[in-house]
C-alpha cells in the first residue's frame, strides 16, 4: 500500500514527454514523477524510491527531491505565508505546507521558525503540520530498556532540560545535567535510555552509563588518529563544544578516555593535541 508523505519504492510502468508513470497499486493507479525529477538513463522495470504527496491540484504526486520532514515525523520549520486558511512553511518542496489555525498552540507569523510534528489528517486525507505535537506522543506503551540507544529530535527547553521526541513516538527528558554541547530545538541526536520512571516518564543521557561510554569512546578515539594520519588536534585542553562536535561526548569523559589510553601506552598528550604512539 502507497504511503502519501513518504519514501516509497516503485515501479516504472509508462515513459512520457513528462516524465514517467509509477504504479501505486489497485486503489491509487500509475503516479507521475515529472521529467525534472526523473533520474538520468531511467527505463520501463526500474525501481525508484520516491517520494509521495499531492501537488497544488491535490493530485497525487512523486519526486526524487528529499523533503526536510516526513509524516510521522518532527522537524522545525519556517513560516513563508498565512492565509485565511493558516500558515504555510517551507518543507523543501514545491507546494507549502499547511498549518491550520486549529493546529496551532499560538498564531503564526510569516517568518517563524516553529517546531512542528506532520500528518495525515484522518478527514481529508492531506498532508498538514501542527505545532500541538505532544498530542501525537505517548500514544502506545513505551517499550524501551535502560542503555539502549534511540533516536530522539529536541522539541522544546523548559526549566528542567531539554524535551524530545524518541522515534517519534515518546516523549522524553534530557535533564541540563547531562546536556553538554550546543543543544537547540529541532536539532536530531542520538541518546541513552537513563531511566523508565514508575509514572512513565523516561529520562535520557547523551552518553552510555558507566565503563561502557569509555569503552566505546576509546575505540572511536583510535580509528579516529587512524583516519586522520595518527594526529588530531584535540586534547584536555580544547573547549567542550570542540570535543563535542568531534565525538559527541563530554569534556569530563573525553579526558577520561584519552588518559586512559596514555596509560596503556597507545597515545601520546602534547600541547598541540593527541598523538597515535608507534609501538612497532
Amino acid at each position: 500500500m502507497i504511503k502519501i508523505g513518504q519514501y516509497n519504492t516503485l515501479e516504472v510502468v509508462k515513459l512520457v514527454d513528462f516524465g514517467v508513470f509509477l504504479y501505486g497499486g489497485e486503489d491509487i493507479g500509475n503516479i507521475l514523477l515529472p521529467k525534472n525529477s526523473v533520474p538520468a538513463g531511467t527505463q520501463l522495470g526500474d525501481e525508484l524510491n520516491v517520494f509521495i504527496y499531492f501537488d497544488s491540484q491535490d493530485d497525487i504526486i512523486a519526486t526524487t527531491t528529499e523533503p526536510l520532514v516526513q509524516v510521522g515525523e518532527f522537524a522545525k520549520l519556517r513560516v513563508v505565508g498565512v492565509s485565511s486558511f493558516g500558515a504555510f512553511v517551507d518543507w523543501g518542496l514545491v507546494k507549502d505546507l499547511l498549518v491550520p489555525f486549529s493546529e496551532q498552540r499560538r498564531k503564526l507569523e510569516e517568518g517563524d521558525n516553529v517546531m512542528l510534528r506532520v500528518y495525515t489528517d484522518k478527514a481529508s486525507g492531506r498532508i498538514v503540520g501542527s505545532t500541538k505535537f505532544n498530542r501525537f506522543l505517548d500514544n502506545t506503551p513505551a517499550d524501551y530498556t535502560v542503555d539502549q540507544e534511540v533516536k530522539v529530535v529536541i522539541i522544546e527547553i523548559t526549566d528542567l532540560g531539554y524535551k524530545v521526541a524518541i522515534e517519534n513516538e515518546h516523549s522524553g527528558l534530557i535533564f541540563k545535567t547531562e546536556s553538554f554541547g550546543k543543544l537547540f530545538v529541532g536539532k536530531k541526536l542520538r541518546a541513552f535510555v537513563k531511566e523508565l520512571r514508575p509514572d512513565g516518564k523516561i529520562s535520557l543521557s547523551l552518553q552510555k552509563a558507566g565503563r561502557g561510554k569509555v569503552d566505546d569512546l576509546s575505540d572511536k578515539v583510535l580509528k579516529s588518529l587512524e583516519r586522520k594520519g595518527g594526529f588530531m588536534p584535540l586534547s584536555d585542553k580544547s573547549s567542550p563544544d570542540e570535543i563535542f562536535e568531534a565525538f559527541r561526548t563530554s569534556k569530563a569523559t573525553f579526558k577520561k578516555t584519552i588518559g586512559g589510553l596514555y596509560k596503556q601506552g597507545l597515545i601520546e598528550i602534547t600541547r598541540e593535541g593527541i598523538q597515535l604512539k608507534d609501538n612497532d
